[in-house]
């Protein structure tokens, strides 16, 4: 278990990173946030927000009984990881971690948000 700012250190060590928050996505708002990916964290957290959430009320419209891991989202020079933390202490949060492609190994970066996403909790 790490506090907050710990684990924003921690996701923006994973090769590539250029910004990470941990956001509630039922309010948009980030709870810890850091980095520098060349836009507002706290605008993209609350838009992937609205991505999470939509993505819940489809699977619920559709009866699929399962959580979400991670939601990927390629652009032209970034990768933008959304990794959904379903554990009883951090229900309802995702960690967003951006990735500048250059410098990024998409595999072994899906490998270690998943890995330090399960310590997050509040």
């Amino acid at each position: 278990m790490s506090t907050l700012d710990e684990s924003i250190k921690q996701l923006l060590s994973i090769e590539g990173a250029t910004g990470a928050a941990v956001v509630d996505y039922s309010s948009g708002m980030a709870l810890a946030q850091g980095g520098n990916p060349g836009f507002d964290l706290g605008v993209a957290a609350a838009g992937n927000s609205n991505v999470v959430s939509a993505k819940l009320r489809t699977m619920a419209d559709l009866h699929v009984d399962s959580d979400i891991e991670d939601i990927l989202i390629t652009l032209g020079s970034q990768y933008h990881l959304i990794n959904v933390l379903n554990s009883g202490g951090s229900k309802g949060l995702f960690v967003y971690l951006v990735l500048d492609r250059t410098y990024a190994n998409l595999a072994l970066a899906r490998h270690k948000l998943s890995n330090l996403a399960k310590g997050i909790t509040i």
